[in-house]
């Protein structure tokens, strides 16, 4: 890449993204990038600080009124309660959907155990809820390369999960006529449109940058440095001829607010090649069940609910490891009340309980001293066993020639 591009593509990155560097709070508070989430205060990461260190917009009641309205659908609880809280371009995607003109969905999955947590539910609950209120085509990119690379894992390994992790993903419902699942190891292989746009996208990336916006070093696997540009090319219609033959059209990504580097990075050389930037729905974080310091990892069992869990697993889990803003005694929680902002409990029940009103009465209860931890506890259980349950049923219907079916390169409903 010449200097003058080099140095154009930098300008651009510094002037959208305010730092390249993955971000660490002030006092070393918080730490996100995209393999690594740390934060020292009981409720978690500081996420107005987040929006202001990566430059995005923070989704207000002005963006969700518009949302409303080109819809005609009220807001999905996740939106409504702020667990997708940050946007990139949403308003031009809306726009576009006005005007009658298409866009796509993209999101992502990097595959580390045989099973999902129920975490991974949250952007793919969105993504569904999506497909079904645009009528929109979905491409969902397995990164098995990624987690090869990252992991202690061989490529047959981190292939089967893939293939493991798909199945749980088909089980959300996803409209098999408008949703293409693809593995990373199997697909780049098969287009060449896809590889000749991951070549445009590497050419004008520098080692520099992808060090300054990954931490990258020196002794970084030259694979590592390379895969930012493989996350990337979805972003890019092209790369699905199947789907949309040579069509430049936008699409809009839901995913963790941690995989924003990768996109900011898109965003930065998509106009440079010839395409528009892609737009973005950030989530928060999944708490793991020790508390909201870290993020529910599928590769740690004592922290993560699986989908695959028993009832018996899922009741263990929660009264044994979830953590609990109740007090000491019951006598002194019945005086004091429980602290919503940190007991995991009830931050699960605000993912996962859509009615309004009883989340509520369940927050004013517990605070009080009403409700008593083991009772808050007991409430995410009855809520949570039947939807793990019917994921589980779903999973079960779900044959070889339907997961063939979704991987399959082809034309899909636009």
């Amino acid at each position: 890449m010449s200097e003058k591009l080099a140095n154009n593509v930098e300008k651009v990155s510094i002037q959208e993204n305010h730092s390249d560097k993955p971000y660490q709070g002030k006092d070393e508070d918080d730490f996100v990038d995209p393999w690594n989430v740390v934060s020292k205060s009981d409720t978690g990461v500081d996420y107005d600080k987040l929006i202001v260190r990566f430059g995005s917009s923070k989704i207000d009641d002005e963006l969700l009124a518009r949302f409303e309205k080109v819809t005609g659908k009220p807001v999905h609880h996740l939106l409504r309660r702020g667990f997708f809280f940050s946007h990139r371009d949403m308003h031009s995607i809306l726009t576009r959907y006005e005007q009658g003109k298409p866009f796509y969905l993209y999101t992502g999955r990097g595959p580390s155990s045989s099973s999902m947590h129920v975490g991974h539910l949250i952007p793919f609950t969105l993504c569904k809820w999506l497909q079904d209120i645009f009528n929109c085509p979905l491409v969902i990119q397995m990164t098995d390369d990624e987690k090869t690379l990252w992991k202690d894992l061989s490529v047959e390994e981190a292939y089967k999960m893939a293939l493991e992790n798909a199945k749980d993903i088909i089980a959300c419902g996803f409209d098999i006529n408008k949703t293409f699942i693809f593995s990373d190891f199997t697909y780049i292989g098969q287009r060449a449109e896809f590889y000749r746009n991951m070549i445009r996208i590497q050419k004008c990336v520098t080692f520099n940058q992808v060090k300054g916006i990954f931490g990258f070093d020196d002794s970084t696997v030259i694979g590592k440095i390379a895969f930012p540009a493989v996350q990337a090319t979805p972003c890019l219609s092209t790369s699905f001829p199947d789907i949309f033959g040579t069509q430049k059209i936008p699409c809009l990504i839901p995913c963790a607010i941690d995989q924003d580097p990768y996109f900011r990075m898109s965003r930065d050389v998509c106009p440079r090649i010839g395409f528009d930037k892609p737009a973005l729905l950030h989530s928060k974080f999944f708490p793991a069940l020790q508390g909201a310091q870290t993020k529910m990892s599928a590769s740690e069992a004592n922290s993560t609910i699986y989908v695959n869990d028993t009832p018996k697993q899922l009741k263990n889990k929660i009264n044994k490891h979830a953590f609990s803003g109740g007090q000491v005694t019951v006598e002194e929680h019945r005086k004091i009340g429980g602290n919503c902002d940190v007991d995991i409990a009830y931050q699960y029940l605000r993912f996962f309980l859509e009615d309004d009103k009883k989340l509520e009465e369940i927050r004013k209860n517990y605070t009080s001293g009403e409700l008593l931890t083991g009772e808050l506890k007991k409430i995410l259980i009855d809520i949570l066993t039947p939807i793990l349950q019917g994921h589980q049923d779903n999973r079960a219907k779900i044959t070889d020639e339907t997961l063939q079916t979704f991987m399959t390169p082809r034309k899909l409903c636009i």
